[in-house]
């Protein structure tokens, strides 16, 4: 997994409309990346929201924010629409910007091991530098975590 200091990995992912997005389309701008394991899921859903009600206040200083999940366009498509989500859910369906982020890897729930999205926001600064890593994602407060 990057750490903060290092270049973040280069992108281009599709997002729920078929625009693509590139790591130098926000050059210039500061990025919040936000991995999370699936659209409509209660955690998921809480921090897609966390960040739909302060996406004014991450605007005004100076935030880009895109999320990334293994789900597919419709899918996302149905998730952005239900909770009017004001910025772009990336399509990661062949998990390569998983694996560039290292955030692709064994989870456990009820003594069941198994893989998927590690949840992780990656804040990238104007110059493709991560200025933050954040693993322990606080799903409801999760802008405070970002702009703290």
């Amino acid at each position: 997994m990057p750490i903060s200091g290092q270049a973040a990995p280069a992108f281009s992912s599709l997002d729920q409309d078929g625009k693509t997005h590139k790591l130098n389309d926000y050059k210039g701008r500061k990025l919040v990346l936000f991995f999370y394991p699936k659209d409509n899921t209660p955690t998921c859903t809480a921090e897609a929201c966390n960040l739909r009600d302060h996406y004014d206040e991450l605007r005004q200083a100076g935030y880009a924010v895109l999320g990334v999940s293994t789900d597919s366009a419709k899918s996302h498509g149905g998730f952005a629409l239900k909770h009017q989500l004001p910025y772009k859910l990336l399509v990661d369906t062949d998990r390569a910007m998983h694996e560039s982020y290292g955030v692709w890897g064994e989870k456990s729930m009820y003594g069941r091991k198994y893989m998927d999205t590690k949840r992780t926001t990656f804040v990238i600064d104007e110059n493709g530098i991560i200025s933050k890593v954040i693993d322990s994602v606080k799903a409801k407060t999760h802008h405070i975590q970002v702009m703290g």
